[in-house]
């Protein structure tokens, strides 16, 4: 599996940050020049706003946060980005994760998909670390198992927790922290005074943090155990940051829409009561089903829809009320292996696979025990039975309901949006509590659409807080006082319709009818985003982006501009055709062929002693300061005494050559083996002391050789171009429009006739001509 287009531009973020720090060697800087100069939307952070200046919560530790909604990949995006963050680092120790999840039904699902060896996350991990990957729980770790001094060295070491796990609170999560025979070989690494603890061989490792659903980690207790697991990095990644985050990166839902992630919009119908929700339920599933079925017949996918039915019990220990809703289903002559109550006491789910086509289910009765870590895409319509005369609380299960089938647009549109349905009076909180729904799972209130415009109450005044946020806090939500009142009492049965052979509900044709227009309006805009070049910028910074348009004046003869680009002939990749196919030339056409491995060696080693790494640490800046920094002449005696034995002569050109190639990173197209062979023959001559050097120096070093390669592979690129255009081998073809807006993070003095209202800030050069 390979990471979406989107999904590639979150770790793209990721990487430039990385640099930034070290461009720096200051986080908060970093943090700063990341935002001001990026790419898409060039922002300065500032205090209230959706990016504000980088907050310090671990001292000399790089913490960011990856904001990705649900249904987005934050896992498969964690994976890819480990790899990212080992390759920005000086690293003299064990690789080392620790993987942090706030419960424990996604840490037995992630513990058994990075297990896994045929699960893409897995997959991916394998690939960049060369297979030597293991993955532990605690109870491993404390066993010692597969994990000690000598096997942490040889491998990239994943350890799954709980946030609880961790934080010491009962005599099982104490374990961590007690004195551990089983951790015996770890004993020349610590401190001498320090007893061999899980905690502090962690602490040792100094690893990289990832933090899944990181919302739920924002407590001082979670920042205090953050501190003392030692963290070199911190990653986290959530659909609903918290004030402390310091953001990176944003998806938008049309993003996960264009790649068919999620089912969006959300189309949302008030009834008048609670036997109408349940007959609307009962018959937009038999359509859903029947044109799912139809999909089937054509060539589609095996889709079986499935009701969420949300109940409101009495008390919290009250399943009478889920068993009278379930008597009132099967009353309606619907099966009962077809409905499933799932609570806090109750499972009826607990081993079953939804997505099987053996599996008959097809309603499901909760409150809001399908939270984090319960996916199903089969599930498409979320039915609320709550009272009346109370605002809806849909906002802790709604993002169960988004995640689209099998990752694919499917033929039929009501396939590719999901329901509410609700019976309130108060229908604008309910309206509310929607909103706050999508914002937990990551998306906006552009993410809905009412099938039942009447249904809006009179306004009301607005709280001035969420016109300020999409993001509201997260506060407690307060316990609904019990009531004696059975749910299931005011259900009418008589009045629900369960064959096809009765006329169609009214309700049920409002909501496909606003289904497929709205499903329409949602694809028309991703094609809109697609042609017109104009990145989609995330609702959180709309309004921070500054776009500047062309000038009226100028957009009619804009519109008739093309200008020319460079484009190569190549053989067609299409099956069913033989000929060419004309693509716009790219850096990999000029690089084919290039042999690094065979090009010259020279490079002036002899001059690096003037050239070394020279930091100065400001003291009022240490604590921004982060500790994986690349610099130079702090390698470790071990590590020097390691790569210098003369006992391992033989593999010392090879050990140094794999440190070089980390270093070096990825320098596609040019192929990795191509710059282990080139990097070979460089070391082949090299003297102790000139080993002695480059581990001292070793970023110095790794520099010059990447600056040689660079070199090297821009003149055979530009060689290549001229013989390219001596032979007619590419060719001018007028393909590239001038974009309709543009977001300079710094704008230029007014210019005559400038083609924008505002231009990018020029250099001197620029502002002469």
């Amino acid at each position: 599996m390979e990471l979406k287009p989107y999904q590639q531009e979150v770790i793209n973020d990721l990487s430039l940050f990385l640099e930034s720090v070290q461009e720096t060697k200051d986080t908060a800087l970093a943090f700063h020049n990341f935002w001001s100069a990026h790419r898409k939307t060039p922002l300065m952070p500032f205090p209230g706003t959706a990016i504000e200046p980088y907050k310090n919560n671990v001292p000399r530790v790089p913490h960011i946060c990856l904001k990705v909604p649900t249904a987005g990949g934050k896992t498969f995006i964690a994976c890819n980005a480990i790899k990212t963050i080992f390759d920005a680092f000086n690293y003299d120790k064990p690789k080392a994760v620790v993987w942090l999840v706030p419960s424990i039904t996604i840490l037995e699902q992630t513990i058994k998909n990075l297990k896994d060896p045929s699960h893409p996350y897995r997959q991916k991990i394998n690939s960049h670390f060369g297979n030597k990957v293991e993955v532990f729980d605690k109870s491993t770790l404390l066993q010692g198992s597969g994990f000690n001094a000598t096997s942490v060295k040889e491998q990239l070491n994943i350890m799954v927790f709980s946030f609880d796990s961790l934080k010491a609170k009962n005599k099982e999560d104490r374990k961590v922290f007690q004195e551990n025979g089983n951790l015996q070989s770890f004993e020349s690494l610590l401190d001498k005074n320090e007893e061999i603890t899980l905690g502090a061989v962690i602490k040792y490792l100094n690893p990289v943090v990832v933090v899944d659903e990181s919302h739920n980690a924002e407590s001082d207790l979670s920042v205090d155990m953050l501190k003392e697991i030692n963290p070199c990095f911190i990653l986290d990644l959530t659909a609903t940051p918290r004030k402390n985050s310091n953001i990176i990166s944003f998806i938008d839902a049309l993003d996960l829409k264009k790649e068919n992630m999620v089912k969006l919009p959300v189309i949302v119908y008030n009834h008048q009561d609670k036997t109408e929700v349940i007959n609307s339920s009962l018959q937009l599933q038999r359509r859903l089903e029947k044109q799912a079925l139809d999909e089937e017949k054509n060539g589609g996918k095996y889709i079986r829809p499935i009701v969420l039915f949300q109940a409101q019990p009495r008390n919290a220990d009250d399943n009478t009320t889920f068993e009278k809703l379930k008597e009132k289903l099967i009353e309606l002559k619907i099966p009962e292996e077809q409905i499933k109550i799932k609570t806090a006491n109750l499972n009826e789910l607990k081993n079953i696979d939804l997505m099987s086509r053996d599996c008959e289910v097809r309603f499901i009765i909760t409150v809001n025990a399908l939270k984090e870590g319960w996916d199903c895409p089969f599930a498409y319509i979320l039915a609320s039975l709550a009272d009346k005369s109370s605002a809806v609380d849909v906002e802790q299960i709604l993002g169960r309901v988004l995640r689209q089938p099998y990752v694919m647009k499917h033929k039929f549109p009501l396939l590719n949006v999901s329901y509410v349905l609700t019976a309130s009076s108060r229908f604008l909180e309910t309206l509310d509590n929607i909103v706050k729904g999508l914002n937990k799972a990551g998306f906006s209130d552009k993410d809905y659409k009412l099938a039942d415009s009447t249904a809006v109450e009179p306004a009301r005044p607005a709280d001035p807080l969420q016109q300020l946020t999409l993001i509201p806090s997260l506060g407690v939500t307060q316990n609904q006082p019990e009531s004696d009142e059975d749910i299931t009492s005011d259900i009418d049965v008589s009045r629900i319709l369960v064959s096809d052979d009765y006329p169609e509900v009214e309700s049920v044709s409002e909501i496909e009818n606003t289904a497929i227009e709205q499903n329409e309006a949602f694809e028309k805009a991703v094609t809109e985003m697609e042609s017109s070049g104009i990145p989609v910028l995330p609702n959180e910074i709309q309004k921070l982006v500054k776009r500047y348009t062309i000038k009226e004046v100028f957009k009619d003869e804009v519109e008739k501009v093309n200008l020319p680009q460079f484009y190569l002939k190549v053989p067609s990749n299409d099956l069913f055709s033989s000929g060419l196919e004309e693509l716009p030339l790219e850096k990999e056409n000029l690089l084919e062929g290039f042999a690094l491995s065979k090009a010259d060696t020279n490079i002036a080693f002899d001059t690096i002693t003037s050239e070394l790494y020279k930091v100065d640490l400001d003291e009022t800046k240490k604590e921004h300061t982060p500790t994986f920094v690349r610099l130079d002449g702090v390698v470790k005696e071990s590590v020097m005494t390691y790569l210098l034995d003369p006992a391992r002569k033989q593999s010392r050109i090879k050990n140094f050559t794999r440190r070089i190639m980390d270093l070096i990173g990825n320098m596609y197209p040019i192929a990795d083996k191509e710059i282990e062979k080139y990097i070979n023959r460089i070391l082949e001559d090299f003297t102790d002391e000139q080993f002695s050097a480059f581990a001292n120096n070793e970023y110095t070093y790794k520099d010059k050789i990447k600056q040689k390669i660079t070199a090297l592979s821009e003149s055979y690129a530009e060689q290549k171009f001229k013989d390219f255009l001596d032979t007619d081998k590419v060719f001018i073809k007028s393909s590239y429009s001038l974009p309709k807006s543009i977001s300079p993070g710094d704008t230029a003095k007014d210019i005559t006739k400038s083609l924008y209202e505002k231009e990018g800030k020029m250099n001197g050069f620029e502002e002469q001509v």
